[in-house]
């Protein structure tokens, strides 16, 4: 006789669970009756409200990461290149964060001293231009045409003084928040560039295996012209830097070196960078003389003008690969659009784009 065979420990030990322990699962929803169909929608409206509510809430957040995360691809290149002389990526990292903060740092220091001296100078001077304009005999006729003088002392009452006052205020809370925003980007951007490889290889994990090789290539390419559009915009800072410390070294300006540093950095940042560094020279040049300030204006007219249309497309043609007309019109579009962040991301998009189109476009167009 054959032997029976002991049931095992589990078998005495847990029951036997039933088919349908639960119940038994019923019919599918009817996704075409009315009442679904109108509930599903109401959900689905709802759930896009919310999503909105949560991007326009979110949205300074959001455009201070996206500009962090730009920078980290923009510098990554400097990482991997000190990483092949055989540092380890932390401390790469840390050397490129150091030498972004040191630039920062720099352009603050060289701003202070000719900054404070410059505009004592400028409110000591500033009699003496109103004696110029006073011994002016069209100025004082326009003065009592329109009886300025008057107005003015109208317009300065306690009013006026305590809207002053919100003002520096206003003032006082728009650069505290510009500090935090340019912390908060510095902190990001150490951290994303900590982990690239790590958040890079996450992404391409979601791609389907089967294409999964032809995407990296792409976005390593279009990762490589991101940080190629940053060498480009450095380089063109430093032009501008030089061009203002020749400048100020021919008219005579006190702190050129300083000025040049300044006027390199605010070069850097779109759309309005140029402008505020035109501005600083130009005061200074104020400062020193009523012809310095005109020649300082004049000057910085016609530099951007050529800096616009003729540098930046060439610089951007032979860094990126862009032609010099799609530059010109990526960079007025992307302020008109998107402001400083459109300014900021329209080449290596461009860029982009045109890689996509000559890659995966055109191609495709071809078999059909």
């Amino acid at each position: 006789m054959a032997q029976e065979t002991e049931p095992a420990e589990n078998e005495l030990d847990e029951p036997a669970i039933p088919e349908h322990r639960f119940g038994r699962p019923g019919p599918p929803l009817d996704k075409r009756n009315p009442f679904m169909m109108g509930l599903l929608g109401g959900f689905g409206v709802l759930l896009a409200w919310a999503i909105f509510l949560g991007i326009r809430n979110a949205a300074s957040i959001l455009v201070l990461i996206f500009i962090a995360l730009f920078l980290a691809i923009g510098l990554n290149p400097a990482v991997t290149r000190l990483r092949k002389w055989g540092l380890p990526r932390g401390l790469a990292v840390t050397i490129v964060a150091l030498a972004v903060v040191g630039l920062i740092a720099g352009g603050i220091i060289a701003l202070i001293p000719p900054l404070v001296s410059q505009t004592t100078q400028l409110a000591e001077n500033v009699p003496d231009y109103i004696q110029q304009l006073q011994r002016n005999e069209t100025v004082n006729e326009l003065v009592q045409r329109y009886d300025i003088v008057d107005r003015v002392s109208t317009a300065l009452n306690a009013g006026t003084v305590t809207n002053a006052l919100g003002g520096v205020v206003g003032a006082g809370r728009m650069i505290a928040g510009t500090l935090f925003n340019v912390l908060t980007v510095l902190v990001l951007t150490i951290y994303f560039m900590a982990s690239f490889d790590r958040m890079r290889e996450t992404a391409y994990s979601l791609v389907p295996a089967s294409r999964r090789v032809r995407v990296r290539l792409l976005t390593d390419e279009i990762l490589t012209k991101v940080g190629a559009y940053m060498v480009g915009a450095i380089s063109i800072a430093v032009l501008a830097g030089a061009s203002s410390w020749l400048l100020a070294v021919i008219l005579g300006l006190g702190y050129p070196f300083a000025l040049a540093v300044v006027v390199a950095v605010c070069d850097l940042i779109p759309q309005i960078g140029a402008t505020l560094g035109a501005i600083i020279v130009s005061l200074v040049g104020f400062a020193s003389s009523l012809t310095a300030g005109i020649v300082c204006i004049v000057f910085f007219i016609i530099y951007q003008q050529v800096e616009n249309y003729v540098i930046y497309p060439n610089v951007m043609r032979r860094s990126v690969k862009v032609s010099d007309v799609a530059a010109v019109v990526a960079a007025l579009l992307g302020v008109a659009l998107f402001g400083v962040v459109g300014a900021l991301v329209a080449i290596p998009m461009v860029a982009g784009v045109q890689l996509i189109v000559r890659e995966v476009v055109q191609p495709s167009q071809e078999a059909r």
